[in-house]
């Protein structure tokens, strides 16, 4: 089983960017599918993006496609996103997931999230 830390979140003005970390404990984290979701006040918990094991595979949500990019480091047990052209609906609580498959938009294990917060 994979443990998942996210970092990198915080306060950023409408139009700024961030970037994302989530590093993950365990052997077979090369092995994984990843992904990010976010939430947002009072709303469910939707899909922004994953990536394959090999990385060679992404999708986003449209609303994020364009203005973020998912990568990952595999030697370095971490994926990351950068997000850029940052909006207020941007904001919301961010969690990194294991995927048992990328096109699948659903996750599996779940870090304990990161609050990125957008200022208009």
């Amino acid at each position: 089983q994979v443990q998942l830390v996210e970092s990198g979140g915080g306060l950023v003005q409408a139009g700024g960017s961030l970037r994302l970390s989530c590093a993950a404990s365990g052997r077979t984290f090369s092995r994984n599918d990843m992904g990010w979701f976010r939430q947002a006040p009072g709303k469910g918990r939707e899909f922004v993006a994953s990536i394959s094991w090999s990385g060679g595979r992404t999708y986003y949500a449209d609303s994020v496609r364009g203005r973020f990019t998912i990568s990952r480091n595999n030697a370095k047990n971490t994926v990351y996103l950068q997000m850029a052209s940052l909006k207020p609906e941007d904001t919301a609580v961010y969690y990194c997931a294991t995927m048992t498959l990328a096109s699948s938009r659903r996750g599996d294990y779940w870090g304990q999230g990161t609050q990125v917060t957008v200022s208009s």
